[in-house]
């Protein structure tokens, strides 16, 4: 039943104007591209980012979300490339986005130690809806539900569009400002608000995909130095608020590092109520670092068990290879980023 629910929420959604909300990641510090294009760069090698969300599986897998991102800096000339690719199931595959970004940012000093980054990404969004999956409010009957008299689905009357895809030209943009102790930056997604209907009753009532905004900062606390006798140490506090349209959210926590292990964990209110407590766990050796987080809701919908929300993220970062590590210092970043690499 929850699926067929879902489906008439979905189908209310994109009828008028498709106004949905981006998934957002718990683990943001795997998916820097995904929170803000001026993160573009923050390590001289290349690295790989995978990441997967799985949220609410005891409602049906109502929301699962991929994402692929490649990034370097190119120290020569002070900026970062970035490439972002992110598909959202919605429904169990009901409604599908897919984006595919171009990430730029530059690096500007704005004296020793102290750095700003602007960033842009640009690119391609796509929504695909799978339309006979869809159980619309007239198929449901009063007594036997869904399936109609005798299990036999009933016929809607509504009307099916001439294109259930749709594809829009999307810009977003970011800036950081950053020193060794404390960063804090803002980003705009969907500057262009495009537009993702595919049903148009009124055209003046259409304003497009909602931008969303975020703000965001963290600083980096040194507990304990590393060398060959005590593995290195630090803490990383960090916030950020996000909203778009109706929704909004705000993740507080830290991120603690401990040699080749790191644990953190976060709290997330919405904009009305508490939503979830975040716990993470992970290991880093060499150039993969492995990470796993839990989502647990401690809202009201937790008493219909929606089994919170899982993610994975797999990080391979070649500036921990022993081939760059032997060129560089292990004094080459005079930042605070450490818990993003």
């Amino acid at each position: 039943m929850i699926r067929q629910i879902l489906s008439i929420t979905f189908l209310s959604l994109i009828s008028c104007c498709a106004f949905s909300q981006d998934p957002v990641f718990s683990q943001f510090y795997s998916a820097p591209l995904q929170l803000n294009p001026a993160f573009a760069g923050n390590t001289y090698a290349p690295r790989i980012a995978l990441n997967y969300r799985h949220q609410w599986p005891s409602l049906g897998s109502p929301y699962v979300t991929y994402a692929a991102s490649y990034e370097q800096m190119f120290e020569a000339v002070n900026s970062g490339l970035g490439v972002l690719v992110q598909v959202d199931d919605s429904g169990g595959g009901i409604y599908q986005t897919s984006d595919l970004k171009l990430a730029y940012s530059y690096r500007l000093t704005i004296r020793e130690g102290f750095f700003a980054k602007f960033g842009t990404d640009i690119g391609a969004r796509q929504v695909n809806l799978d339309w006979n999956r869809l159980i619309f409010a007239d198929q449901i009957d009063q007594i036997d539900g869904p399936g109609g008299p005798g299990g036999i689905p009933l016929i809607s009357d509504e009307i099916r569009p001439d294109d259930l895809s749709n594809t829009t030209f999307d810009v977003g943009a970011g800036f950081l400002f950053y020193n060794p102790y404390f960063y804090a930056g803002i980003s705009g997604k969907h500057l262009n608000t495009p537009d993702e209907s595919f049903i148009r009753f009124n055209n003046n009532l259409e304003s497009g995909l909602p931008v969303r905004w975020s703000i965001h900062g963290g600083a980096q606390i040194n507990i304990q130095e590393g060398n060959r006798r005590q593995w290195p140490i630090f803490l990383s506090p960090n916030a950020t608020y996000i909203w778009q349209g109706d929704f909004a959210q705000l993740d507080v926590g830290a991120y603690l590092g401990y040699g080749m292990f790191f644990a953190g964990a976060w709290y997330r209110h919405a904009k009305t109520n508490p939503d979830a407590a975040i716990f993470s766990v992970g290991v880093q050796q060499d150039i993969f670092k492995i990470g796993y987080s839990f989502d647990l809701t401690i809202s009201e919908l937790a008493t219909n068990g929606t089994g919170g929300a899982h993610e994975l993220a797999f990080i391979i970062n070649f500036e921990n290879s022993d081939r760059i590590k032997n060129k560089r210092r292990k004094s080459q970043y005079n930042d605070c980023f450490k818990l993003f690499r």
